[in-house]
């Protein structure tokens, strides 16, 4: 696939309001595509794209992903289709585990159904590297989102529709970043609060994660996960670098303790995962695992590349200091608007 090939093509958006959600359907406006789906389940969110965008290629559709004809509706004449819809917030998939089962793992099987049945070439599905070595239910579900994408893939050689997982970490001034809190408790002139300093945390912007979908579109094969190779700080050296952009050198700073299901440090890819990985420049692909359940012709070789392979985390990726973090901080749309109204 190349980007011209989205000239005059239809592509569906499931959470298309969401941050990711708008972020793809301006990116896709500026290629050419001739229509843009909006799938979500927020009326009052819809209304606010459609005036704040006031765009005629964008056709928008009430729905839930629990829902798979609601769906279907929104992939009629679809060429390819984003599924960026989930719980993402860690604390209330804690409390609420089995809405989180129906919307990640569930909804994600009804979209990928949909998908299928309606003959969309390619769709992508979005995951989060909390998936890996999941310690909260958020991780759980969609690590379980990712398996049913892959064994749709395996179980389904000859479908049209090719299904793929990209995975990221945290997305700079996404909804539930951490950086507007800061940004608000500056500009009232409250302390930042961390949760643990120390933890370590990938730093993506919302259009890099646009460019990560759409090189698996460039690039996939069916089952195939990609992630981007992102540089990774520390909460504290995030709040000290939101702070700095924002004029304040020294921050105060209060601890308030981890949250429910948080982890000291997140992995994009597993050592076996990265056993397996094909380095793309700036993104990893991990190809599907097609072996099917007769596991008695694996009995006498074993595979020892994952002893040999080492994790892709925040710990061991490229580590960015405070004026570093700061610069990525600034480069950011939002904080660009910010920084306009303070200097008005």
């Amino acid at each position: 696939m190349t980007s011209h090939s989205l000239s005059g093509a239809t592509v569906a958006i499931t959470g298309g309001t969401g941050s990711f959600g708008s972020t793809m359907a301006r990116h896709l406006l500026t290629l050419g595509v001739g229509q843009v789906n909006i799938f979500s389940r927020d009326e009052s969110k819809q209304d606010e794209m459609r005036s704040r965008m006031d765009e005629p290629r964008l056709k928008f559709f009430i729905g839930d992903v629990r829902d798979q004809e609601s769906v279907e509706s929104a992939f009629v004449g679809a060429d390819f289709a984003f599924h960026a819809a989930a719980l993402k917030q860690v604390p209330s998939c804690e409390f609420f585990p089995d809405q989180a089962v129906k919307t990640n793992v569930e909804g994600s099987r009804n979209v990928i159904n949909a998908a299928h049945k309606l003959g969309v070439k390619s769709l992508v599905c979005l995951s989060t590297d909390k998936a890996v070595y999941p310690v909260n239910a958020m991780g759980m579900s969609k690590a379980l989102m990712e398996k049913t994408a892959q064994a749709f893939a395996r179980n389904n050689p000859k479908s049209e529709t090719t299904v793929s997982v990209t995975r990221y970490g945290n997305v700079m001034y996404s909804r539930g970043s951490v950086i507007p809190l800061f940004v608000r408790q500056v500009r009232e002139g409250k302390p930042l609060t961390l949760t643990e300093g120390s933890m370590t945390r990938f730093l993506m912007s919302l259009q890099e994660s646009v460019d990560l979908v759409e090189h698996a579109f460039f690039h996939a094969e069916p089952g195939d996960l990609f992630v981007k190779k992102a540089p990774a700080c520390t909460v504290d050296t995030l709040a000290r670098a939101t702070a700095l952009v924002l004029g304040i050198d020294e921050p105060e700073i209060v601890k308030i303790g981890m949250r429910h299901g948080e982890k000291m440090y997140e992995t994009l890819l597993s050592r076996e995962e990265m056993a397996k990985a094909t380095d793309q420049g700036n993104y990893f692909k991990v190809p599907l695992d097609a072996r099917s359940l007769q596991y008695s012709i694996y009995v006498d070789e074993g595979d020892s590349a994952a002893r040999e392979a080492e994790d892709f985390d925040s710990n061991n990726t490229e580590q960015m200091n405070v004026q570093e973090t700061a610069a990525m901080i600034e480069a950011l749309p939002e904080m660009k608007q910010i920084l306009a109204e303070v200097n008005r």
